[in-house]
């Protein structure tokens, strides 16, 4: 009896579900929860100062030294954009089925390093190619620009291609740090999302003040070499917390791919099976949830065999249907979310160059990048997640007894009002622009600065600030807590590919009213001279489109049915 008394705290002291970095039983007190998400979080900061550290200056660096058209830069950095964003489904389906999120992140931070590496290189090789111009002969620095730009682009996706096996994974490695079913991780964990967009985009801070100004008056090469210096620095933090995190532990069960898959295998071939057949079946496994039963209810044929039988067993269980189900209550609210996702692809590309052309002076001889206007979105994150989480959620809390303050798809839709809001402004303001600079006489004048202050950009970056605190944080709780606890790698990547599908809409939507606004020599919406060019258009257009979204995100998210797994409405 006395040994059993003593093994009893260690026994209750062990998270279920989870092992250490050599397979044994985790203990709560030496392992997990802020003491692990902490390292975690550090490599996410690192990857953001990557990622943005190029991002946010990408459009700025393709009309500059690769002399390249506004639209068609503005198209390739959605292009790019978007297949970073697309790629997490690839590296979440990698985690979840191979190689362990732990792994991959691994593996994924080192071909980060490597693709920082190459980009540093073109960088220096377009120096080079600049200094020996007036010596080299023509062919020679042709051929040399050449290999420039195709090293260029190449690192530029080896850098996507890397970001899609770290993004899904750092944050559902880190949200699995807490245990839902210990009260005190549970309520910490509620806060792990807001939290960990708030480091994020504090270390995003560091990058838009520091590293784009090193970029426009320095040097691109120090700009692109910071940054992979900076990831590797965030890797060995990383690796230092190995023996503090938690790893899942992954049965023998079949893996979820599979079995969502069967559902609708076998939903489809008993398709024809009546449902007075599955009543007894759905008795006999436990009465599905009355509201849940009736959505899809084309997928209850799969708790049947085959053939449309009973006699050969039942091949999937309600839960598995159930499963299905979640995933499918998904696909509206990712759909109706694309038009945020093209409002949002905005701030990196046209209001840069919208900044470029303003007065960015603050004293005598210095100015401030373009570029850096984006930290007002960082900063007002920075701000308003802490208000949101010490003084909104208690507020609304009051008001409406939930313990989130608000359920998940109303942060999401309040998110996207203000989305709405933020392209009213931007059409305003560049109207105002547009105005001032013919009243100057500079309307012919592609170079000269529009005296008018960049400063009137800032409520336009602080309103998609604001935005991101509600939908963006709203999306990830949601494509995280909504699908099956072993797919939640790929949740999350399903949420970053609503931003990559949207900048590929974005790039597709520029380049058709690129190619009809712009032929039989007119001026195009996005002319390169941005004095003739009507950007104030695309922003109504956009505005036009957000109202239209959220129209049809409401009427999604009416019938929508939560899926209950540790996070409370």
């Amino acid at each position: 009896m006395s040994i059993s008394a003593a093994q009893t705290p260690l026994l209750d002291d062990t998270v279920d579900g989870c092992l250490d970095y050599k397979g044994r039983p985790v203990r709560r007190s030496t392992s997990g929860c802020w003491r692990s998400a902490s390292f975690i979080i550090a490599v996410e900061i690192a990857e953001r100062f990557a990622y943005y550290g190029i991002s946010s200056n990408l459009i700025t660096y393709l009309t500059g030294p690769l002399a390249e058209s506004t639209a068609t830069a503005a198209a390739q950095v959605n292009a790019w954009y978007g297949t970073a964003s697309l790629l997490p489904l690839l590296g979440a389906f990698i985690a979840d089925s191979f190689l362990g999120r732990y792994r991959t992140i691994i593996l994924a931070s080192l071909v980060y390093v490597l693709g920082l590496g190459f980009l540093t290189l073109s960088a220096t090789l377009g120096s080079v190619s600049s200094s020996s111009g007036q010596i080299a002969d023509n062919v020679a620095l042709n051929s040399g620009l050449q290999f420039q730009v195709i090293l260029f682009f190449f690192s530029l996706y080896l850098v996507a291609f890397a970001q899609g096996g770290h993004k899904p994974c750092v944050q559902a490695f880190g949200a699995d740090q807490f245990d839902t079913q210990d009260p005190e991780e549970c309520k910490a964990k509620s806060s792990f999302f807001n939290w960990w967009y708030f480091c994020m985009y504090a270390g995003t801070l560091t990058t838009l003040w520091i590293l784009n100004y090193i970029q426009d008056n320095l040097s691109w090469v120090l700009g692109f070499a910071i940054p992979g210096i900076v990831m590797v620095v965030g890797l060995v933090i990383f690796i230092l917390g190995t023996m503090t995190y938690r790893y899942s532990v992954k049965g023998d069960e079949e893996s979820p791919f599979v079995t969502v898959g069967r559902v609708f295998i076998l939903a489809v071939r008993n398709r024809k099976a009546p449902y007075s057949a599955i009543v007894s079946e759905e008795e006999a496994q436990g009465t599905l949830p009355s509201e849940s039963s009736k959505q899809f209810k084309f997928l209850n044929k799969a708790l049947l065999a085959s053939d449309g039988s009973k006699e050969l067993g039942v091949v999937c269980s309600i839960r598995d249907i159930e499963e299905a189900k979640a995933i499918i209550r998904l696909a509206p609210i990712w759909a109706t979310c694309l038009i945020y996702a093209i409002v949002f692809a905005q701030s990196s590309t046209f209001f840069t160059k919208q900044g470029a052309t303003m007065d960015r002076s603050i004293t005598t001889g210095f100015e401030i990048p373009a570029a850096s206007l984006q930290s007002f979105v960082s900063l007002s994150i920075v701000v308003f997640i802490p208000v949101y989480d010490r003084i909104f959620v208690p507020l609304a809390r009051a008001f409406t007894g939930k313990p989130a303050g608000i359920t998940m798809l109303q942060r999401i839709g309040t998110g996207m009002v203000i989305s709405a809001i933020s392209m009213v402004f931007a059409a305003l303001v560049e109207m105002q622009r547009l105005k001032i600079a013919e009243e100057h006489g500079l309307v012919d004048k592609p170079n000269v600065i529009v005296p008018m202050s960049i400063w009137w950009l800032v409520p336009q970056y602080v309103l998609f600030g604001l935005a991101d605190v509600f939908t963006m944080v709203g999306l990830q709780e949601l494509f995280y807590y909504q699908v099956p606890n072993e797919l939640r790698s790929v949740g999350l990547a399903l949420y970053l590919s609503i931003f990559g599908v949207g900048s590929f809409l974005s790039s597709f939507l520029i380049s058709t009213i690129e190619n009809v606004t712009g032929g039989d020599g007119r001026d195009s919406w996005f002319a390169n001279n941005l004095n003739r060019a009507r950007l104030d258009y695309f922003y109504w257009l956009l505005s036009a489109l957000s109202a239209i979204g959220l129209a049809l995100y409401i009427c999604c998210t009416t019938s929508y049915i939560y899926a209950r797994r540790g996070r409370t409405i």
